[in-house]
């Protein structure tokens, strides 16, 4: 009966996100309530669920309102694929990553800022059961929105659209048009994101020589087994195997530990971070311009 209710006819279903800040000073909470805070929130809010949910169809953002000392997002998905991917990122880190990677760039907070999450439809806590997907769809389902959009809301997505179009020449800072779900920028291009391959590994162990060790404190900022004495250790144990099989055993372990979310776009974030752009280039692929 589950599978026939989420799958079957026209699926819409409803869902809350609430946020917090984890990082001492920063309150999303009175961001959003600030005059000029409230759009760059609502911005980092609107590119992480266009990361998480594969572009910007299938769902629209119904209300954000105070939960204290939470931040609330209210979802309404009318594509069960679409609710299905969303889910998938949130039960793997790449939302909560996502969030905290664009409140950096868009907030200009420091890069050890993070972000808790809660999900529920409804009375039930999805976060118990990220593990039971069908069951997380089925409460998602039978949880309705019971409102129309806020026109805050509608002020708040006619502003991204003007945005994006370039109309807002008065912005302190030049903002960039939301890159399509799934893809990230890499020198002005737009690359598709995917998992990390075993010939990224080997292109960048063959690479990376020494600077491994940067790379791997950059990847670490937002990947727990990477920090503290991690990196030391790594460079300690297979000191007698080399620099190859020290850089090959630092993104094996990047990958063990982050899964899914163990993202090209985030070890090219990471290779730039160290200036290393021609290493990023030839992991891209990028042929050399004639």
């Amino acid at each position: 009966m589950a599978d026939k209710t989420v799958d079957r006819g026209p699926w819409t279903g409803c869902a809350v996100m609430f946020l917090q800040s984890l990082y001492p000073g920063v309150n999303l909470l009175s961001l959003y309530k600030d005059k000029q805070g409230k759009f760059i929130v609502f911005k980092v809010i609107k590119l992480t669920l266009i990361d998480s949910a594969g572009g910007l169809g299938g769902y629209e953002i119904l209300k954000v309102h105070d939960a204290d000392p939470f931040l609330g997002v209210e979802v309404k998905f009318v594509d069960v694929a679409v609710c299905q991917q969303f889910l998938e990122s949130y039960g793997s880190g790449a939302v909560r990553q996502s969030l905290s990677q664009h409140a950096c760039r868009l907030l200009a907070l420091p890069q050890e800022f993070t972000v808790e999450t809660q999900l529920k439809a409804s009375t039930h806590i999805l976060d118990l059961n990220l593990d039971k997907l069908q069951l997380c769809l089925q409460h998602i389902h039978l949880s309705q929105p019971e409102r129309l959009r806020d026109e805050e809301i509608d002020d708040l997505e006619q502003q991204l659209h003007v945005q994006a179009l370039g109309a807002a020449p008065q912005s302190t800072t030049q903002e960039e048009c939301p890159v399509p779900g799934n893809c990230f920028k890499f020198q002005n291009r737009v690359f598709e994101d995917r998992m990390l391959t075993a010939a990224d590994v080997q292109s960048f162990s063959n690479g990376v020589g020494r600077q491994w060790k940067h790379v791997g404190r950059a990847l670490g900022k937002s990947c727990r087994a990477l920090k503290g004495p991690a990196i030391d250790n790594l460079a300690y144990e297979y000191e007698r195997e080399g620099l190859y099989e020290q850089a090959y055993q630092l993104l094996s372990r990047f990958i063990q530990a982050e899964g899914r979310a163990a993202k090209l776009s985030r070890l090219v974030k990471a290779l730039e971070d160290c200036k290393l752009t021609s290493l990023a280039e030839n992991i891209l692929d990028i042929q050399p311009r004639e």
